[in-house]
């Protein structure tokens, strides 16, 4: 192979690579070092560079468009991957909301932004599953196939057609449904604990509602969270599943197939 001419067909794979890599779970976190992320990206993409067919482009004025283009895709990809797994984090803010834990958000030290607690405990276990089920084995098999879908030497994707947009609110909408159910069990049962607790304050006027029920929340909501603990593994499987056809279905839709 001659190195000079598939010079720029080899950036071009660096580039989607290092744009997946700034945006998909577990390897875009902060506390994953720079360096990591860049190298495995380098080494990632000569291995791509030696799979696939080479073609050849020229260092002419396109070939800006073709970094443009290969930046989208990799942004959009890890995107896609990304949204469909925060609906652990949304699950979590909807079991803190009941439980009252919602006023005691942390900061994540993996992404820098607000978490709730409930949804960083879930995520942690989040993380293990996917690292333990060789979760990052499937995003990073659907980056390599991502080059057989979307070419990198054309310079357009289909990223406007209604079909990119259905599988777009198809995955948020996706994310929601995947989170109430992660959540509902405890949920439905905080619930019914506001219920009892309505029905208390009729009758016993007296008594504090709010300082009776913050603690008594608590109390049921922690126990039935570990009762409920398989069911959630069992819907993560799932996640994980949906986020790799989603990233499949989107790159087959970028491509035009």
């Amino acid at each position: 192979m001659d190195v000079i001419n598939s010079l720029p067909a080899f950036l071009l794979i660096f580039v989607r690579l290092i744009a997946f890599m700034a945006t998909i779970p577990v390897f875009s976190y902060r506390n994953v070092p720079s360096y990591f992320k860049i190298g495995l990206s380098f080494f990632f993409a000569l291995i791509v560079l030696l799979t696939i067919d080479v073609p050849d482009i020229s260092l002419d004025g396109s070939y800006f468009l073709l970094i443009i283009k290969e930046v989208m895709v990799g942004l959009l990809l890890g995107l896609i991957a990304s949204m469909l797994f925060y609906a652990i984090q949304v699950a979590g803010a909807f079991i803190d909301l009941k439980i009252g834990f919602l006023v005691a958000n942390v900061i994540d030290p993996q992404t820098g932004a607000q978490s709730p607690l409930t949804g960083g405990f879930l995520y942690a276990f989040a993380i293990l599953f996917l690292l333990a089920s060789n979760g990052h084995h499937l995003l990073l098999d659907g980056m390599f196939y991502s080059f057989s879908y979307v070419p990198i030497e054309v310079s357009s994707i289909n990223i406007t057609t209604s079909s990119v947009m259905e599988t777009a609110v198809e995955a948020f909408v996706t994310m929601f449904l995947i989170a109430f159910l992660m959540s509902f069990p405890i949920v439905g049962s905080l619930f019914l604990v506001d219920v009892a607790l309505g029905m208390m304050s009729r009758a016993v006027p007296q008594m504090n509602v709010f300082v009776v029920g913050l603690p008594l929340k608590i109390i049921i909501g922690l126990p039935i969270m570990m009762i409920t603990m398989p069911a959630f593994f069992y819907l993560l499987r799932n996640l994980t599943e949906e986020m790799a056809i989603a990233m499949r279905t989107m790159m087959q839709l970028f491509g035009g197939a």
